[in-house]
C-alpha cells in the first residue's frame, strides 16, 4: 500500500541491496527517486549498474514505471580522496589498525545522508531510504540504526524538516534480503538482481554466478554468495512479514 506522503529518495547504487530498497520503496511510495554518488570509486562498475537496474525495473513493472522519477548524480569525488581506502584507492582488502575493514570509507553514510536531504529538500521527498544494514555487514559504524538515528535527529533540526531515514534491510540477513526480493517483485526481481546489480569490490563483471557476476573472492562477493546459497538452501522462500 503506497503511503500518503510526498515521496521517497533511495540512496542507490545499483548493488544487490539498494536494488532491493528500490523496489521496496516502489512498493510504497507514489513517487520515487534515486541517487547515486561518484566519489571517486575505483571501479565504475555500480555506476554503470545503477541505470541498468532502473531501467530493467522499469520494464519489467509497469504498475512501478510510472512511480519511478528522476535519477541524481552527484560528483563527491574530493571528500572519497580523503578516506584513502581500498575503494577508492589501490590498496589492499585487509582490516586495518582500527579493527575495521580497508573498505570502510568514514562518515560515507553520513555524507551521503547529508548530500541526499539537502536534495530531498528541493525535491519535496520526505523519506530517505538506504541499505544500510547492521546484520549482516562488516562492522562499519555509520551502517548502525543508532548512528543514523542520531543523523535523523540533526538533519531535522539543521533544515526545519521532518525526514525520515528508512532503512528496510537493518535486520535482515543477506539471505533474507534475497527472500524480499522474491517477496517485492518475484523471480523477476532476484533475476534482476543476478543479472544487473552489482556488489564486487573489484569492478569484476565476470563471470556470472548464480547470485550475481563478480571476482567470488572478494569480502562483497563472499556474503553475496553465501546469502543466496543459504536462501536456495531454504528452497528460494519469500520472506514472511
Amino acid at each position: 500500500m503506497s503511503d500518503p506522503s510526498p515521496g521517497a529518495l533511495v540512496l542507490f547504487s545499483g548493488g544487490q541491496d539498494s536494488t532491493a530498497c528500490l523496489a521496496w520503496s516502489l512498493d510504497r511510495f507514489a513517487r520515487v527517486e534515486t541517487v547515486g554518488f561518484d566519489y571517486g570509486q575505483r571501479h565504475a562498475a555500480e555506476l554503470t549498474a545503477r541505470q541498468a537496474v532502473r531501467a530493467a525495473v522499469a520494464e519489467t513493472f509497469p504498475d512501478w514505471a510510472p512511480r519511478l522519477g528522476d535519477d541524481h548524480l552527484i560528483d563527491i569525488r574530493a571528500f572519497g580522496a580523503i578516506g584513502e581506502t581500498a575503494l577508492t584507492g589501490e590498496r589492499a582488502i585487509e582490516i586495518g589498525a582500527k579493527g575495521l575493514p580497508t573498505t570502510y570509507v568514514p562518515g560515507r553514510n553520513l555524507v551521503f545522508l547529508t548530500y541526499a536531504a539537502a536534495l530531498a529538500d528541493r525535491r519535496g521527498l520526505t523519506h530517505l531510504v538506504g541499505g544500510m544494514c547492521e546484520t549482516d555487514y562488516s562492522g562499519y559504524p555509520d551502517c548502525r540504526r543508532a548512528t543514523l538515528d542520531a543523523l535523523q535527529a540533526a538533519l531535522n533540526l539543521g533544515m526545519e524538516q521532518d525526514f525520515r531515514i528508512e532503512t528496510p534491510l537493518m535486520w535482515l540477513t543477506k539471505a533474507q534480503t534475497w527472500a524480499l526480493a522474491k517477496t517485492l517483485g518475484g523471480e523477476a526481481l532476484v533475476d534482476i538482481t543476478v543479472r544487473h546489480s552489482h556488489t564486487c569490490y573489484l569492478g569484476a563483471r565476470e563471470p556470472l554466478h548464480d547470485w550475481g557476476a563478480g571476482c567470488g573472492a572478494c569480502p562483497a562477493c563472499e556474503l553475496r554468495a553465501k546469502g543466496f546459497a543459504e536462501w536456495v538452501g531454504a528452497g528460494r522462500p519469500a520472506l514472511v512479514e
